[in-house]
């Protein structure tokens, strides 16, 4: 099968933009619809009384995390050739920012 985004036909080249830019932003949406879900379920968990402090906090962090990758992979294209690199440097720094707060932590509580 031919890669149709370099052809020299510009009215393919067209056609395989949209279909590519309506695809992405069908991701978009539904990452977008997954992140509000989860920010409503983080605020019925602090609103329950039902559920314990040792129970929430870990959970709204653990929503928290999810929709920072949410927001790494659709909303700022990470996910697309090109962004090695940057992702390198972002993952990185926050290696060493998690190190960083798991010596404190161990510091701090040994």
């Amino acid at each position: 099968m031919a890669n149709n985004h370099n052809s020299a036909n510009p009215k393919v080249d067209l056609a395989y933009r949209r279909k590519k830019n309506a695809e992405d932003m069908k991701h978009q949406v539904i990452t977008f619809g997954m992140m509000i879900f989860l920010t409503i379920v983080a605020f019925i968990a602090v609103g329950y009384d039902g559920i314990g402090e040792w129970f929430k906090i870990p959970f709204i962090i653990t929503l928290a995390v999810i929709q920072v990758i949410f927001q790494l992979y659709y909303f700022m294209h990470m996910s697309h050739k090109g962004h090695e690199t940057p992702a390198l440097f972002l993952f990185s720094g926050v290696g060493v920012a998690a190190l960083t707060v798991l010596t404190f932590v161990t510091i701090i509580w040994w």
